[in-house]
């Protein structure tokens, strides 16, 4: 009787170092493996959303997004490229840049500043993808919903500087 309860006994989910009696024809046990698989990053991910209720209201971190994250996410760093060219081209026409940050940087050149204009506004869309699932409670928004708002403003920016660029003609 007692080698029959040694064989029931299971070891809390926390201590994977200790045997285990194996019920699954030899497999290891999922939870004890804590590192990510980099082919569920590549190929199909793993979670999407959260299931339970509980969880939208926390920080919750995804590998697999959406196929309307992407194109938000594409639209915004071609939008930033299109945006500094368009800065340039009103630069050589005798405008000036604003930003100070982005100044510094034209002081390198125009490459510098393109690839720097790209590196911060990807580091920038890094964040919202990572953060998308966080609620905002004094605007009471998911930072998700920022997408939209980051595509118009960009665009509207393109908008003044087509603007400028043909006026000034």
């Amino acid at each position: 009787m007692e080698n029959i309860e040694k064989s029931k006994h299971v070891a809390p989910a926390d201590s994977c170092e200790r045997p285990q009696p194996e019920r699954r024809g030899g497999e290891k046990d999922r939870r004890c493996d804590r590192k990510a698989r980099f082919k569920y990053y590549l190929v199909n991910g793993r979670r999407e959303s959260a299931r339970r209720t509980e969880d939208k209201t926390s920080y919750f971190f995804f590998d697999r997004y959406s196929q309307g994250m992407f194109t938000a996410i594409t639209a915004i760093l071609m939008l930033s490229i299109v945006d500094g060219l368009l800065t340039l081209l009103l630069i050589e026409r005798g405008a000036s840049e604003l930003n100070p940050v982005m100044a510094y940087f034209l002081e390198y050149g125009p490459l510098s500043f393109i690839i720097a204009k790209y590196v911060l506004t990807s580091f920038g869309v890094f964040l919202l993808l990572i953060f998308k699932n966080v609620f905002i409670n004094p605007i009471s928004i998911y930072t998700q919903s920022l997408f939209t708002p980051v595509i118009f403003t960009f665009a509207t920016v393109i908008v003044w500087e087509l603007w400028l660029l043909f006026a000034t003609r």
